[in-house]
């Protein structure tokens, strides 16, 4: 049986010991959730700017491609001129072309790919990136290619995307 003295006691002895440990190893208990609460929002911002810059480039749907367009115009555009474009718009600067481009940010695989992410490709098989996709999610590449398509969405598995892959880079 618990007398009312050894509860007083216990309690004591309880408030003490969390003491000690708040006074001790509080900032250790902290930092966990503190990192996480960082890490969660720099994701969320990640993703709000992958969005942003999605949205930027879908305003473009329909503007023709034209090879070796000039870097800011928004008349016509080139995967590479178009890609430089809507990053620019949104605060992030790269390269003018795909190859360069490919150079930048931190290789990422085909399986974890996230909307924001850059995808190269090489289509015509010579070895040399000579295309870059913006992935947008849900298996969706925005870009441009080709005259008489320009600016648009395209189905990324199993597409000539897919199978000239080479690498993906994130950048955000």
């Amino acid at each position: 049986m618990i007398t009312p003295k050894k509860r007083i006691s216990h309690k004591i002895l309880s408030l003490t010991l969390g003491l000690a440990i708040a006074c001790t190893g509080g900032a250790m208990t902290l930092a966990p959730h503190e990192t996480q609460a960082a890490s969660v929002s720099a994701s969320s911002s990640k993703t709000s700017l992958a969005s942003k810059i999605t949205a930027t480039g879908k305003k473009y749907m329909g503007v023709p491609y034209k090879f070796g367009a000039k870097a800011g115009i928004t008349s016509a555009f080139d995967c590479s001129s178009f890609i430089q474009y809507i990053f620019k718009k949104n605060g992030i600067s790269l390269p003018r072309s795909s190859k360069s481009q490919s150079k930048v940010g931190v290789r990422v695989s085909k399986s974890n790919l996230r909307a924001g992410d850059l995808v190269f490709s090489d289509t015509n098989g010579d070895g040399i990136i000579n295309h870059v996709s913006l992935y947008i999610g849900n298996g969706k590449l925005l870009h441009t290619y080709r005259v008489g398509v320009g600016v648009t969405i395209s189905t990324f598995k199993g597409s000539t995307w897919d199978h000239r892959f080479v690498t993906a880079r994130r950048v955000l």
